[in-house]
C-alpha cells in the first residue's frame, strides 16, 4: 500500500472522528509541513498514539507495506495500554485495527475486542429510478393501450452488530409512483402514490454450517416465484449440501390487513461448483374468500374449487444453474401448485453473457430468457418485463457507466394465459448504489 492511500485513510478517519485538528510540531521528519494530511499525522503523534519507524521517521517518501502499518498501529495498541487515550483517538484506533486485522493476528496482537466496536453499524442502500411501458393489444373494436409507470425508490439497509455471530438488519423503502393510461381508454388512470415502509427486519445468526432467522424477512425462492416477505423464522444447515426450512405467516400485501396465511417451506440445494440444483417446498393456506386464489379477467375465482372451504397452495419447485466459464451461465426452475385447477405451472429458462459489476466501471452483461408464470403458482412475481398470468419471451442488458451506477433494460413479448390477449412492455431502470 502507498503512503498516499494510508494518509488519505488516516486523514478520513481523524475527520470523521475528531472535531478539531491543529498543528504542532512534526515528529515524522520526512512528511512536509505543507502536505494536505500534515495535521492529521502531526496529531496522532502528539497525542502518543501512533509513531513511525525506529528513527523517528515516517518514510513517506517511501511505499509502505499492510504489514508495516499493522506493526504502528500494534505499537499504538501497546502504547494504549499504558497511557490514556482520548474517545476520539480511541474509535480511530478501534477502526485501523479492524481494517489490519489480518496482519494484527499474523503478529500475534489480539483484536476481537476492538474488532467489536469498530462499525458496529453499516449502512448500505440505493436511490433507483424504473420507466415502464406496457401496450396492451385490443379486444374486438377496443383499441390498442399503452399504460406508462414511473416510480422513484430510496432504499436504505442497516446491518448493526450484535456480537461476532449476530447482526440485526433491515430494509426501508420510500417509494413514489405515477401511473398514466392511455386518456382515450381510461381519463381515470393518472395518479400519484407515495409511501414510506419498512419492508424488512430480522435478527440472524451465523455459525459453523448452521444459520437462523428470526423477524421479517424474504424466504426462498424470492428470485423467481416468492418475491415476499414473511414473518416468522428459518433455520438453515450445512454449505454445499445445505437444507433450509422456515414457518410463519404471510400476508397478501395486494390485500386487507386481515388477509394473512399460515406459511412453511423448506429446501435442499447442493453446490458442485460450476452446477447448483435445489428442490423446494411451499405450503399456505388461509380462510376462504381471502385473496390467495386467483382471479380471471372477469374477477372470478378460478382455482381450488376442489376444496371451497379453503385457500391453499402446495407448490413444488425445481431449480438448476450451470457456468459454463467467465462469460456464459444458464439458469432455470420448473414449479407447479396441484391444489390449482389452472394457471398451475410456472417454468423459465434463462442464457446468460456476462453482467454488469456494480464496483467496475465499463462491465456489462446480456440475456436472454422464456417464461411461463401461471398466476396460481407464481404468487408473489419478481420479474419485471412479463408479469404473473403471462408467458412469453423476455431479452435484456445492463451496464455500469459509473462505479456504483448500473443501468438495465428489459424487453418482453408476453401472452396472458387466460385471455390470449397480447402485449409488449419496455422496462428501464437506472441504479445509484451505495
Amino acid at each position: 500500500m502507498k503512503k498516499t492511500l494510508v494518509s488519505a485513510l488516516t486523514t478520513a478517519l481523524v475527520v470523521g472522528a475528531a472535531s478539531t485538528t491543529f498543528a504542532a510540531a512534526n515528529p515524522f521528519s520526512d512528511v512536509p509541513a505543507d502536505h494536505w494530511a500534515y495535521d492529521a499525522v502531526a496529531q496522532l503523534a502528539q497525542d502518543g498514539v501512533i509513531t513511525g519507524y525506529a528513527d523517528s521517521t515516517y518514510k513517506g517518501n517511501n511505499k509502505i507495506t499492510r504489514y508495516e502499518m499493522a506493526v504502528m498501529v500494534a505499537r499504538a495498541m501497546a502504547k494504549s495500554q499504558n497511557v490514556t487515550v482520548s474517545g476520539n483517538d480511541k474509535a480511530l484506533l478501534d477502526k485501523l485495527a479492524a481494517e489490519f486485522g489480518d496482519e494484527l493476528n499474523n503478529l500475534g496482537v489480539r483484536v476481537a475486542n476492538l474488532e467489536k466496536n469498530a462499525d458496529k453499524v453499516k449502512w448500505n442502500g440505493k436511490a433507483e429510478y424504473d420507466f415502464k411501458r406496457t401496450n396492451t393489444e385490443g379486444q374486438s373494436a377496443a383499441k390498442d393501450r399503452h399504460d406508462d409507470v414511473n416510480k422513484v425508490l430510496f432504499r436504505l439497509e442497516p446491518s448493526a452488530e450484535v456480537n461476532s455471530n449476530w447482526h440485526v438488519n433491515a430494509r426501508l423503502d420510500a417509494t413514489v409512483a405515477h401511473l398514466e393510461r392511455d386518456a382515450d381508454v381510461d381519463s381515470k388512470g393518472e395518479g400519484d402514490n407515495g409511501s414510506v415502509k419498512l419492508k424488512r427486519i430480522w435478527a440472524q445468526g451465523d455459525y459453523t454450517n448452521f444459520s437462523t432467522k428470526l423477524g421479517k424477512f424474504a424466504p426462498i425462492d424470492d428470485d423467481s416465484i416468492f418475491d415476499t416477505t414473511f414473518s416468522g423464522a428459518e433455520v438453515s444447515f450445512g454449505k454445499a449440501l445445505k437444507l433450509t426450512a422456515g414457518a410463519g405467516r404471510i400476508n397478501n400485501s395486494d390485500a386487507d390487513a386481515d388477509d394473512v396465511a399460515n406459511y412453511q417451506y423448506a429446501g435442499l440445494g447442493y453446490d458442485f461448483g460450476k452446477l447448483s440444483l435445489g428442490a423446494d417446498y411451499h405450503h399456505l393456506n388461509t380462510k376462504s374468500g381471502l385473496d390467495y386464489t386467483a382471479k380471471d379477467s372477469a374477477d372470478n375465482h378460478v382455482a381450488y374449487s376442489n376444496n371451497p372451504n379453503t385457500d391453499e397452495a402446495n407448490i413444488w419447485l425445481a431449480k438448476g444453474a450451470y457456468t459454463f466459464d467467465k462469460n456464459w451461465a444458464v439458469n432455470g426452475y420448473y414449479a407447479e401448485n396441484h391444489d390449482a385447477d389452472y394457471y398451475k405451472k410456472a417454468a423459465a429458462a434463462e442464457l446468460d453473457y456476462k453482467g454488469a459489476q456494480d464496483e467496475n466501471k465499463g462491465t456489462w452483461g446480456a440475456w436472454v430468457a422464456y417464461r411461463h408464470l401461471g398466476n396460481n403458482v407464481d404468487l408473489f412475481n419478481t420479474y419485471d418485463a412479463i408479469d404473473a398470468g403471462q408467458k412469453g419471451w423476455e431479452i435484456g442488458a445492463n451496464y455500469t457507466p459509473f462505479k456504483n451506477v448500473v443501468a438495465v433494460a428489459r424487453y418482453g413479448k408476453n401472452k396472458d394465459l387466460h385471455t390470449d390477449v397480447k402485449s409488449d412492455r419496455i422496462f428501464g431502470q437506472v441504479n445509484f448504489l451505495f
